[in-house]
């Protein structure tokens, strides 16, 4: 296994048995709002200070630029770190079990290594660039779909960004007229990871954060997608906006969506 590939699973698996030790008393669980629909619960810190620790063990001197405490700065800029110790925060403090851990490497802005555990049902996606990506040690493919009519496409309300609720609905309809089904499941992680696996056969969301999407980023396009933004373009991890999928489901996504998009989801 590649060497940075192995501290960013003992990273996640750390931050997993602290969520899960959490998961079992929820009720003594803090919950704050750092924004609008955006919370963060003690539980979110603890999983990211128990991820920097596994890193900076290994890497004392790399960058690690995380969901709760920001960057953290290490004298070694070409190597960033990016985290989210608690994907689907939502999930986790009503106790739905869908949430995840998410962490990628990128090495002089190429993302190197990527995870996205799951600790509720034990699985753990990964992906080195070049080599492909795997779920506990088995190589998976994205669906070889090459139409909507049969697909099952994921994907996240704007509830942070709800300026696109209109053009998002818009959007959502058109999509929905033409796959099968849609799915809002709440970790833009897993549901990049569950296209990767071939359980979703395409994704889209608008207004993510670089540590919601790095790690499915990899993950995905080393399984055989395709990921873009809105317009096709690969400005998804600054814009937030993203689509992906098999690539014939992702050029047919960004076909019907690109009609529907306002100004600001063209950037």
């Amino acid at each position: 296994m590649h060497p940075m590939l192995t501290i960013a699973v003992r990273a996640a698996r750390a931050a997993g048995q602290t969520i899960m030790r959490a998961y079992t008393e929820l009720d003594r669980v803090e919950v704050s709002a750092k924004g609008i629909n955006d919370f963060v619960t003690s539980v979110d810190k603890e999983a990211e200070a128990a991820i920097t620790y596994q890193i900076r063990k290994s890497y004392p001197d790399h960058t690690i630029v995380g969901e709760e405490k920001g960057e953290n700065r290490g004298e070694n800029k070409d190597y960033i770190w990016i985290v989210d110790p608690l994907d689907g925060t939502n999930n986790f403090v009503r106790g739905i079990p869908h949430f995840a851990v998410s962490i990628a490497l990128q090495h002089k802005g190429k993302t190197e290594v990527a995870v996205v555990y799951d600790p509720v049902r034990e699985e753990l996606f990964t992906a080195i660039r070049g080599k492909g990506a795997k779920l506990n040690d088995f190589r998976i493919r994205v669906t070889n779909v090459t139409e909507l009519a049969p697909t099952i496409i994921g994907t996240g309300f704007p509830f942070k960004a709800r300026q696109h609720t209109e053009s998002y609905m818009a959007i959502f309809g058109e999509v929905f007229g033409q796959c099968s089904d849609l799915r809002r499941a709440g970790s833009a992680a897993l549901d990049l990871a569950y296209v990767a696996a071939g359980r979703l056969d395409g994704f889209f969301e608008i207004g993510l954060k670089p540590w919601d999407i790095a790690a499915g980023d990899l993950i995905c396009r080393e399984a055989g997608g395709t990921v873009t933004d809105f317009t096709g373009g690969h400005n998804y991890l600054i814009s937030g906006n993203i689509v992906a999928g098999s690539p014939k489901v992702t050029t047919e996504l960004v076909k019907t969506m690109r009609p529907l998009l306002n100004e600001g989801l063209k950037r």
